[in-house]
């Protein structure tokens, strides 16, 4: 309360006595939106302004000076469609780093006066496809500023509970996402990540140095593979090339502190480290279960010439749990909880060379966890352990060449070595819900594989308005039987006007089992890549150029999804969200059942999004309604709901920029009730009512409002953010409670205001 106090005493004073703020630099690149290429020439402007500024050899621009606020900026070239960037915050201590990419135009629309392009997206990308920018991500209501939360708020994802970052998408499982940070694939962004899956509570990459992220729920090229449902891609910025400056940050979970600046002549670097506070607060409020993380981020970039980039990045992350054990209560509901500490790395390294009318990148990835996880009952002793190190190094090498009359054409190859070794204990025999038992009391791994994979695929303008794009792809793991498979894809986009397009893309998809799986079992070897076909059909209508209107209705079969023989009624597109518990599927997302490849299943649906950038008006905002099903038959052929089913979920968010220093926002979330399988009178479940009932919908408002002062050299952003702004307690799990002898709904937090305050210098 002092503190609190004190606070809004400072920013009394602070709104009282306003100090003469200047204006800052801003810098950044124009791109070729298909290959990747700088457009020299490229004339950048600020809109609102006479600022004018003309890109070089390597794309890049800069301004020497723009008046603190908040801008749109706008690129134009010959040739190609304009883009704008909205929300580029400009402030003393806030260099910006805009990229702008611009989309080629055809040869029949040259001399055409185009509107300025809000909302591109590349031709291989005709459907689902949506980007975000770091303020649109930052001023989210409840989400934390986490960039995995932020796409939990789009059209075709659930969300499965509280406080957790598994993203479901479009009747999926957790484990069928892509993540890449500067085109490096990782395996999960989150800390306590879920050991073959890819949720997590939060996040642990550092919003701040989030340039733009790009997230395609389906129907994505063949570039990207190995994946089922999605593609989420983060690109890092740059570090600021005119001086040293930071950030420092108290957030709701977190405290952090980040610095940036040039290197030598023609580099520049980041470098942040987070550390939670949430121990703090679990421990002041008496709670048992006590986590605690860090995470450190660190990026260099060097441009030697006009053609030739390198850059490096990496990004630790620490994760330790503590649990307190004094009275009988936390003893309880410390027994439902799977512990899990993990240390975990990713790194890149990067090179990106300009060849004539194309582009060449080169990538080295490294994925390293250290996961231990141990589980204990009300006795303090001990029902499930498990440590495990899973290491991963991958080069990628893709090239792009730009064929002129409005095609392209695309190639890549990829390679990954895999070291998986571990071991997993069962001491006191558990047995679950169902009446199942594991099938030995300990199991340990030691492996080695191998993945390979390469793409080919082009596009191509046929016609006035029409453009297609086809692709084929082949993925190889070595740890089964049958290592190889094949996929297409294909998609068509027409304009029948200059403001509506129809879209339709689809084609095969594969992925691996988990390593995880493989590794533990050894009659998981003669598991198969699980296949999806799908295909979308999208509609989308652009009433003015920075708002839009998308229909999209899609269709998904799987075959070939791993299930399991000592559980017949379980397909392992039920698990992976959660902790993984003996609460959440009895430690099925491990996949140590023997497993084969004979489940399958289905997923359709539409969606609805609706969305208005930032422009000369100053209202934004994105409402996004999905409708869907999701059905999977395991080995007993009973076809049952899928465990992360929300048939309607609905999410409206928007806010209003009442002045460049205040803004206010909200955030309005709905969803149907998850799937659940009762308990009988013993505390038992019947597989014959697996998923047979639902949970109450669940809902929620969030409230947000932002204040920025500007002053000389430095600037202040304080941020109240307001979760569950009426209390409502929602319920996304059952689970049995042997002191009652009855069923518990638990229910999540109710409501939840936190205060921010960051200082950018």
């Amino acid at each position: 309360m002092r503190f609190l106090l004190l606070l809004t005493f400072l920013l009394a004073e602070l709104t009282a006595r306003p100090l003469a703020a200047q204006g800052a630099p801003a810098e950044g690149r124009v791109l070729d939106l298909v290959s990747g290429r700088p457009i020299q020439g490229a004339v950048v402007t600020v809109a609102g302004t006479a600022l004018r500024a003309t890109a070089g050899p390597d794309g890049a621009y800069r301004f020497a000076e723009v008046p603190a606020g908040v801008w749109r900026f706008q690129a134009a070239a010959i040739g190609f469609r304009p883009a704008v960037r909205s929300d580029v915050v400009v402030a003393p201590g806030r260099n910006p780093d805009v990229v702008l990419r611009l989309e080629p135009l055809p040869v029949d629309l040259a001399g055409i006066v185009i509107e300025p392009e809000y909302f591109a997206s590349a031709p291989a990308a005709a459907t689902s496809a949506q980007s975000l920018t770091y303020e649109e991500i930052r001023r989210l209501p409840g989400g934390l500023e986490d960039v995995a939360r932020a796409v939990a708020a789009q059209p075709g994802v659930v969300q499965v509970g509280e406080g957790r970052n598994d993203l479901i998408v479009r009747g999926g499982a957790p484990s069928e996402n892509l993540f890449l940070i500067d085109g490096v694939e990782v395996d999960n962004i989150n800390h306590f990540g879920t050991q073959g899956a890819t949720g997590g509570p939060l996040s642990f990459v550092n919003l701040d140095f989030v340039r733009d992220v790009t997230f395609s729920t389906g129907g994505f090229s063949a570039r990207y593979g190995d994946r089922l449902s999605s593609v989420l891609a983060i690109d890092l910025k740059d570090g600021r090339s005119d001086r040293l400056g930071g950030r420092a940050t108290l957030a709701s979970a977190q405290v952090g502190l980040d610095v940036e600046g040039p290197l030598g002549g023609k580099g520049s670097f980041l470098l942040s480290a987070r550390r939670s506070y949430l121990d703090l607060v679990f421990r002041a409020a008496g709670f048992g279960f006590v986590p605690e993380y860090w995470d450190v981020l660190g990026k260099a970039t060097w441009r030697p010439s006009a053609r030739d980039e390198i850059s490096v990045f990496s990004i630790g992350a620490l994760d330790d749990v503590d649990f307190v054990n004094d009275t009988d209560d936390q003893r309880y509901d410390n027994a439902q909880i799977l512990g899990n500490a993990q240390d975990r790395y990713v790194a890149g390294i990067s090179y990106r060379r300009v060849l004539g009318r194309g582009l060449l990148d080169v990538r080295v990835g490294r994925n390293f966890v250290d996961y231990d996880f141990v589980q204990r009952d009300t006795l303090l002793q001990e029902v499930f352990g498990s440590a495990s190190r899973e290491s991963e190094t991958a080069l990628r090498a893709d090239v792009g060449w730009v064929l002129g009359d409005g095609s392209d054409v695309h190639a890549g190859l990829q390679a990954k070595r895999a070291a998986v070794r571990g071991w997993a204990r069962f001491p006191s025999g558990f047995g679950g819900a169902f009446g199942d038992s594991v099938p030995a009391d300990s199991v340990a791994w030691n492996r080695r594989f191998t993945k390979l994979a390469g793409y080919l695929e082009g596009s191509r303008s046929l016609a006035r308005g029409l453009r297609a794009s086809v692709g084929v792809r082949v993925d190889a793991f070595t740890a089964i039987e049958q290592p190889v498979s094949w996929g297409q894809r294909v998609s068509l986009a027409y304009d029948l006007g200059p403001r509506t397009t129809v879209a339709v893309s689809g084609g095969v998809y594969r992925q691996a089992p988990a390593y995880v799986w493989v590794a533990s079992n050894p009659v998981n070897e003669r598991l198969r890549h699980i296949r999806t076909d799908q295909a979308v059909l999208s509609v989308e209508h652009r009433p003015r150029p920075d708002t839009r209107a998308r229909l999209e209705l899609y269709g998904k079969r799987y075959d070939h999804y791993a299930a399991s023989t000592l559980r017949p009624y379980l397909v392992m597109a039920n698990t992976g969200a959660g902790f993984g518990g003996a609460d959440d599927d009895e430690f099925a997302s491990f996949g140590f059942d023997p497993l084969v490849s004979a489940g399958g299943g289905e997923a359709f649906g539409g969606e609805l999004l609706v969305q208005k950038r930032l422009s000369d008006t100053p209202l934004y905002g994105t409402g996004a309604v999905s409708v869907g099903w999701a059905r999977y038959t395991p080995l007993d052929g009973v076809e049952r709901d899928g465990a992360y089913e929300r048939r309607v979920n609905a999410n409206l968010s928007g806010g209003y920029r009442i002045s460049p220093h205040w803004e206010v926002a909200l955030k309005f979330r709905f969803g149907t009730g998850l799937p659940y399988t009762p308990y009988d009178a013993q505390g038992a479940r019947d597989p014959a009512l697996l998923n047979a009932e639902r949970l109450p919908a669940t809902h929620a408002l969030d409230v947000r409002a932002d204040r920025r002062w500007n002053f000389r050299a430095w600037n202040l952003v304080v941020y109240l953010d307001v979760q569950n702004i009426y209390n409502h307690r929602n319920v996304s799990r059952v689970r049995w409670d042997d002191r009652t002898g009855q069923p518990e709904f638990p229910e999540s937090i109710g409501i939840f205001p936190t205060l921010g305050v960051s200082a950018e210098f």
